[in-house]
């Protein structure tokens, strides 16, 4: 069996443990400049789609305005009213 040495735990004298060394300053500019990246490519695609939902939203309120006035005509074809109680003394 492949025997792997333990890891190494670097420690002060005093117990504790040794922090990490800081990134170089490139590292942490090219850290941030993905994130703001990130953050626009979000806020790009966010914006696509509520251009989109906005450019569909008069197609779709006309659509909806045809249809009630298709179901109220086929509703006054049919002799029902909506409004008011059925009349059941109908003879």
């Amino acid at each position: 069996m492949d025997k792997k040495p333990p890891p190494d735990l670097e420690m002060t004298l005093e117990g504790e443990f040794v922090s990490p060394p800081t990134p170089p300053l490139t590292t942490r500019i090219m850290f941030w400049a993905v994130v703001t990246a990130a953050i626009a490519g979000a806020v790009c695609i966010a914006a696509l789609a509520l251009w989109v939902a906005l450019s569909v939203l008069p197609i779709v309120l006309g659509a909806l305005v045809v249809a009630y006035v298709v179901y109220r005509y086929r509703l006054w074809r049919a002799g029902i009213s909506v409004g008011r109680q059925p009349d059941l003394w109908r003879p």
